[in-house]
């Protein structure tokens, strides 16, 4: 019994820490609904709520460490000059690689670029606020406490992998998720968790995730116009689609449904693969076979 509990070194397996943190989470959602609906009755407007599920996942998360004796730095929120430098490059990245999808999408025909007649700067600011919670919040959720037990137990290939069916199973729900969208869509996204893996586990922090997120959904949702995961979007262009074939243009899903996003994020993957990146972790992280248990802080670089 002890066998199935422990491992070699007498700590709680990573198997017992996922189900208690999911165990956590879902007590915590008991909390939250009461809590978003009574400010919601406040007359607080939803969209200014977007923080509020960070909050609650970060006290999940805290409480988790903390039987750990981790501190919440402990999962790649070490909020220091470094961790703002990989947001920085992260959102440049992120943004670079939406703006070649949407080039390699116009120059096959796809689409045509009108400015909005709406546009403003209040709608630039509204779509920051969005996507940045919204970045945060699934980073916390796909490769936070989660994702590195799993690094740590089966290791960070195998992690990878189950990360990235994971991040695309809860994408199917979303609007438009049919036909040839539905295949393109899913694989993009799978690529993008493992993009969005390898980020964290090149650097060892959340920040360079958070920021590539973050970079593509703004970009393709708030400047470009796209819609994003099939929801619709008030940008600074407005995209008219043309008569080409929806997994060329990625149709009203938005570019992630394109063969052009699965394409770049190939790309990228293949690129942060080869990357040596900046934390200690990194020379091991990509091994077969289960982390250790307490990697070193990344130093100061990005």
């Amino acid at each position: 019994m002890n066998k199935l509990l422990r491992n070699r070194q007498g700590q709680l397996r990573n198997g017992w820490w996922i189900l208690l943190f999911m165990a956590v989470f879902v007590a915590s959602q008991g909390v939250y609904r009461p809590v978003s609906k009574g400010l919601q009755g406040l007359g607080i407007d939803k969209q200014w709520l977007s923080p509020l599920p960070v909050v609650f996942l970060l006290l999940v998360t805290w409480i988790c460490l903390r039987l750990r004796r981790q501190p919440l730095s402990g999962v790649g929120l070490r909020l220091d000059a470094t961790w703002l430098r990989h947001v920085v490059c992260g959102v440049a990245l992120g943004t670079a690689e939406l703006l070649v999808v949407s080039a390699l999408i116009y120059l096959a025909g796809g689409v045509r670029f009108e400015l909005d007649p709406a546009r403003g700067l209040a709608a630039l600011g509204h779509g920051l606020w969005f996507f940045a919670w919204g970045a945060v919040l699934e980073e916390l959720l796909f490769r936070g406490f989660v994702f590195q037990r799993l690094v740590d137990g089966i290791g960070a290939p195998m992690a990878l992998l189950l990360a990235g069916l994971l991040f695309a199973l809860a994408h199917l729900n979303n609007p438009g998720m049919q036909g040839s969208t539905l295949a393109w869509a899913t694989l993009d996204n799978a690529l993008g968790a493992i993009l969005l893996g390898l980020a964290y586990l090149r650097t060892g922090s959340l920040a360079l995730p958070m920021g590539i997120h973050f970079g593509w959904n703004w970009t393709q949702g708030s400047l470009l116009g796209f819609d994003v995961s099939g929801l619709a979007q008030a940008g600074w262009l407005a995209p008219h689609l043309l008569d080409k074939p929806q997994w060329m243009s990625g149709g009203s899903f938005g570019p992630e449904a394109s063969v052009f996003a699965v394409v770049v994020d190939a790309l990228a993957v293949l690129l942060l693969w080869r990357w040596q990146g900046t934390a200690g972790r990194a020379a091991h992280a990509l091994t077969v076979g289960p982390a250790p248990a307490c990697p070193p802080p990344p130093p100061a670089c990005c």
